[in-house]
């Protein structure tokens, strides 16, 4: 197997699937994935663009035979013929969860070099990718692999002998055995750390049943061991005893703290690495329920459940594209906080165009309208009520373009810290879910009451022109009550609100972040709101004192003076009342005695 970089292009029909494999294969060196596209059509055309410009930039295509689908699965026969013709020197892998032996024999007919199901163990994975990628075969069967190397590879094995059998089924036969167990490792560990930040996460969720919390803390005790023997087990005898020597002819306090930091740091700190363990958190994530829990509105609450989870992972998605783009032009640290409206406002644009559809129409009134041109006419609105108010956006990039700290609720949390990748995902959820509001908003304003948007989007309980209107409603003195009440309130209080993802739903939380600066400039209703908060907690306190005073005035006046003044006019009645008794018994005698 050769060392050249992995240049794939995967074609699969399903999002989900395509957003995780490629947030997964983010954390493999030497791999790279070019091109993450649904169809066919799309597939060619990229390959004839790169032909054109570098034939070298794509050694592998990696494709799904329809998911199950009869027709789909003889298309995809047919797409192998054709791409085999066009390109018969590129590899194809089919990476699907059909097994039938008869078409798995017909793939492998028309030119596909591998095949592995859906579910292959990553590491597996990419040992066929590359086998496949430097000219060898390699078909999954059942629990068998049948491994077919390279001419190069067959021939040295051959030459060998029977001594050297299990060299072919070694992924990189020139690869050292320890540089191949390291790269295991380090592919276990970062599956295992991507598990243990998804269940960091849920455990600081707040609100989590007592029962669930129990639950996710055991997982994570389980996860956490699970990655020390890992440690133990796929580290060579000569590492450890290198790592102690090397420790040993250091300084006592040198040594220990070199012994700190190798417990602390992760093995894998590259910025790719770190975005797919977030990526990888907040994909896990996207399969909770997404029903909106809190008591503010969102605009994706129109949404079908499932046209919801499809708009975040586009996002997702869409902001790992700009995330690269960004390393690729080198950006520095402090150009972030001037291009921060662009990024914003890009992923926003990307996101409407690829979710509706670059050149989708809909006919309204005897027109032929193009969505994504009605929907960018409300760019200005939507930056200005909804992007820009984004909070900690370049805390959140700059921490997975450059590793900085998180400095958040008045804490600063390491940057490999299971704390930082909670706080961050906090912050990534919260940045899907307030671009897909942006999505949603100008849809909402042109195009709200469209019956074809309505059967293509909108769920069933918000589907009647009353319920639109009301849902509009609602969204309009959500942002009233924002502006004037709400955010100057958060401002004064020095917090942000965010929307987080929680095993219920579409939960909300607050986190301190000093506000100094926007507090200046409140004016108008908003400074009025804050001048009033604080008169209140200027009065509050002796207003309490006033009270209490009165209320134990009050409470002198009704017991010593109304309660004994009732006292004394409730016995001197019941005097009278013995009196008069006593008087008529006395008349009684007296008229009962003989005359």
């Amino acid at each position: 197997m050769s060392d050249r970089p992995l240049k794939l292009l995967l074609i699969d029909q399903d999002p989900i699937f395509r957003l995780g494999l490629r947030v997964a294969l983010e954390a493999i060196p030497n791999l790279e994935a070019i091109a993450v596209v649904e169809t066919d059509t799309v597939a060619l055309q990229i390959l004839a663009e790169i032909a054109e410009k570098d034939p070298n930039q794509v050694n592998l295509v990696v494709l799904e035979f329809g998911n199950g689908h009869t027709t789909s699965q003889q298309l995809g026969l047919q797409f192998c013929r054709q791409l085999r013709a066009l390109y018969p020197n590129l590899p194809i892998l089919l990476l699907s969860s059909i097994q039938e032996q008869g078409l798995l024999l017909a793939a492998k007919s028309v030119g596909v070099n591998g095949y592995c199901p859906k579910g292959t163990p990553l590491p597996e994975l990419v040992a066929a990718m590359q086998e496949v990628a430097d000219g060898g075969s390699y078909w999954f069967q059942d629990t068998e692999t049948i491994i077919t190397p390279n001419p190069s590879l067959r021939d040295a094995a051959r030459t060998a002998g029977s001594g050297h059998r299990s060299s072919l089924l070694t992924p990189n036969s020139s690869l050292p055995f320890s540089k191949l167990r390291n790269n295991l490792r380090l592919s276990g560990i970062a599956n295992i750390d991507a598990t243990l930040a998804a269940v960091t996460a849920q455990l600081q969720v707040p609100g989590l049943p007592v029962l669930d919390r129990a639950i996710l803390a055991g997982q994570r005790r389980e996860l956490l061991a699970a990655r020390w023997l890992l440690n133990r087990l796929l580290v060579s005898p000569q590492e450890r005893q290198e790592e102690q020597i090397s420790v040993a002819d250091e300084p006592p306090v040198t040594a220990s703290l070199s012994i700190q930091k190798r417990q602390t740091l992760s093995p894998l700190l590259s910025p790719g690495t770190l975005q797919s363990a977030l990526f990888t958190s907040c994909v896990t994530k996207l399969q909770f329920p997404l029903i909106n829990v809190t008591d503010i509105p969102l605009e994706i609450d129109i949404f079908r459940e499932d046209k919801k989870r499809e708009l975040l992972y586009l996002i997702l998605q869409k902001l790992s594209d700009q995330l690269d783009e960004l390393r690729a032009s080198q950006i520095e640290i402090n150009q972030l906080y001037e291009l921060k409206n662009t990024l914003i406002r890009d992923l926003w644009q990307v996101a409407i165009i690829d979710f509706f559809g670059k050149f989708s129409r809909i006919k309204l009134a005897n027109q032929n309208i193009e969505i994504v041109k009605l929907l960018l006419q409300n760019t200005d609105a939507v930056q200005r009520e909804i992007l820009q108010k984004i909070p900690l956006f370049c805390e959140l990039y700059s921490y997975l373009l450059f590793q900085t700290e998180l400095n958040i609720d008045n804490r600063s949390y390491p940057v490999v810290s299971a704390e930082a990748k909670s706080q961050a995902l906090m912050l990534l959820e919260n940045l899907l879910i307030q671009v897909a509001n942006g999505v949603v908003q100008p849809l909402l304003n042109y195009l709200a009451d469209v019956e074809e948007i309505k059967q293509n989007f909108y769920g069933r309980q918000l589907i009647s022109t009353r319920e639109i209107e009301r849902f509009r409603n609602d969204l309009s003195w959500k942002y009233r009550l924002k502006n004037y009440i709400n955010e100057p309130k958060a401002v004064f209080e020095s917090r942000y609100e965010l929307f987080v993802i929680a095993p219920r739903g579409i939960a909300n939380t607050s986190v301190y972040a000093p506000r100094n600066q926007e507090l200046v400039k409140l004016s108008n209703i908003p400074l009025v709101v804050t001048l009033l908060l604080e008169f209140s907690d200027a009065i509050a306190p002796r207003l309490k004192s006033l009270l209490a005073v009165f209320g134990s005035g009050i409470v002198f006046i009704l017991t010593q003076i109304v309660g004994r003044g009732l006292g004394l006019i409730g016995r001197g009645i019941l005097q009278g009342i013995g009196s008069v008794s006593s008087v008529e018994k006395n008349f009684r005698r007296n008229s009962d005695r003989p005359k």
